[in-house]
């Protein structure tokens, strides 16, 4: 495919989701039907519908319009690109721009491309944070590696993915982080993928579990578990006896073969109650996401104040049974990838107020200024 080609995919992709479908729905039905796309096709295209969706509202502008035709075509100006290069009016492409579709200037929330009624409350989690983490926002995200330092160190980790193509830098935000820098396309395929010496996992999400209170012998409860990134990246910490739970079980379906590859025992039970009580609870609750919008772009376009009150609603549910869960003297760990304090603060001060014998040890914000996603901890210990 050229250029014209890949631009006029996008457009179709990026309509249809518009029109609701899901991103990756969308992609894999056009995938399907463009047996001619190399493997290059596919990634240029899945970059395209990827960045307007990041920068919606900004490639809108720069567009012309609000159709997938106008986000590609504002996506390209903001590259710099040459329109006519892209927009060349033959078979395969999309027609040449018309003057109706000059460029407008994005003000307002438009500019950091995020909903009007986002902006005051990312205002007041980020302060004067919010213009530079904003634009981080529209970018996508560094793929970031946790090594297994149960297995093998970092360094002796970097050198195996480079034997493999893959190149690596340690990210300082956590001791088992490792970015990649060339070659992230090979990971799958990788050795050390399936010796389970490293793993998929943002720097900041690890650096939430670095900063649990792990000492071997522990009790551990992942009340949220999902896929087990961090289930995981526990194990690996100290010698732990491990529980897994999530309300949609299946989420967690890799996990036993995660856990198997990685060494690691781990009980996913859907009665968490029934192991109580435990040294730790973690809970990684359901949120709005925010933090992690470069990875899933969608989410800002979702979400609605309806929807942010559901999720503060469930988070502080989630806190009563968990702490319910926790022994005397225990730790109770509270994290979301959302930058909102909505979901933050606001919920653990609720649960204090409730809770008389709990007390807060720590609380920690991280973002993409230091090379993560949006990610938040507060630290909850039981006084006994």
């Amino acid at each position: 495919m050229q250029a014209p080609g890949r631009a006029a995919a996008a457009t179709e992709v990026l309509d249809r989701v518009l029109a609701g479908e899901p991103a990756e729905k969308a992609l894999t039905a056009w995938a399907r039907g463009a047996r001619y796309a190399g493997s290059k096709d596919r990634a240029a295209v899945r970059d395209l519908v990827y960045d307007a969706l990041r920068q919606r509202r900004s490639a809108a502008a720069l567009g012309g319009g609000e159709d997938g035709r106008a986000l590609v075509l504002g996506v390209l100006r903001a590259r710099g690109e040459p329109e006519d290069s892209w927009f060349d009016g033959s078979a395969h492409g999309p027609a040449r721009v018309r003057p109706d579709e000059a460029p407008r200037a994005a003000v307002g929330a438009a500019a950091f491309d995020i909903p009007d009624w986002l902006e005051p409350p990312l205002r007041a989690a980020l302060g004067e944070d919010f213009e530079a983490t904003m634009q981080l926002m529209r970018e996508r995200a560094p793929v970031i590696l946790r090594v297994n330092l149960a297995k093998i160190s970092r360094a002796g980790a970097a050198a195996a993915l480079a034997d493999e193509g893959i190149v690596t830098a340690p990210h300082p935000l956590a001791e088992a982080a490792l970015q990649v820098t060339q070659g992230a396309s090979r990971l799958r395929q990788a050795r050390a993928f399936a010796e389970g010496l490293a793993e998929l996992q943002d720097a900041a999400s690890q650096a939430v579990i670095a900063a649990l209170p792990l000492t071997d012998g522990m009790r551990v409860l992942d009340h949220c578990a999902g896929g087990g990134g961090k289930t995981l990246a526990m194990a690996a910490r100290a010698d732990l006896r491990l529980w897994a739970h999530d309300a949609q079980p299946r989420r967690m379906e890799d996990l036993k073969i995660r856990a198997a590859r990685a060494g690691v025992r781990v009980t996913l039970t859907a009665r968490p109650e029934e192991a109580a009580p435990f040294d730790l609870v973690l809970t990684d609750v359901p949120c709005s996401g925010s933090g992690s919008w470069r990875r899933d772009p969608e989410g800002k376009w979702r979400l609605t104040p309806a929807r942010l009150d559901e999720l503060t609603a469930i988070q502080s549910a989630i806190l009563e049974r968990a702490a319910a869960m926790v022994a005397p003297g225990g730790w109770l760990a509270y994290a979301t990838c959302s930058f909102l304090r909505e979901e933050n603060e606001a919920r653990v001060q609720a649960f204090l107020s409730r809770s008389p014998r709990w007390e807060t040890v720590l609380t920690r914000r991280y973002g993409p200024l230091e090379g993560g996603d949006g990610f938040f901890l507060a630290l909850l210990r039981h006084s006994g």
